[in-house]
């Protein structure tokens, strides 16, 4: 039976849960994912979990903060005045903002708090710091 390796194109199916059992992300109510083995399309320990694998196979990985998002930095924390974000953006706890870096980068910030005069928002992955369990099918070669 073949055996994935770098190359190959694979359709997976795949449910990402955290620590404590809640579902991050999951494949299972659309289509499989496609992914290049060896083409960095997602993260490195994914990959090498896939590698091996033949038709029908699944298994379980689950990557430290290290090997996913990595750790959570406190520096990308960060108060900015009211003021700075347009007052048509309407603010709640845990609303996305998209906004651009010095590098002209698109990047996403959570709104962890806000009032009448400050917005804190974490520039940190929602992921960052946690470890990350997949549970992965190998559906076919495509």
């Amino acid at each position: 039976m073949k055996q994935a390796a770098t190359g190959d194109t694979l359709r997976v199916h795949y449910t990402g849960t955290l620590d404590d059992g809640t579902t991050f992300d999951t494949s299972k109510d659309r289509a499989p994912m496609e992914v290049t083995l060896g083409g960095g399309q997602i993260l490195p320990g994914v990959e090498a979990a896939l590698a091996g694998m033949a038709e029908g196979d699944t298994k379980k990985v689950t990557l430290e903060p290290d090997d996913a998002f990595g750790d959570h930095n406190p520096d990308l924390v960060q108060t900015v005045a009211r003021g700075t974000i347009p007052a048509e953006i309407p603010l709640e706890v845990g609303a996305v903002l998209e906004a651009t870096n010095e590098t002209g980068n698109p990047m996403h910030l959570v709104v962890l708090e806000f009032n009448d005069e400050d917005v804190t928002l974490d520039a940190n992955h929602p992921l960052a710091g946690k470890a990350l369990t997949f549970e992965l099918t190998l559906v076919e070669f495509a």
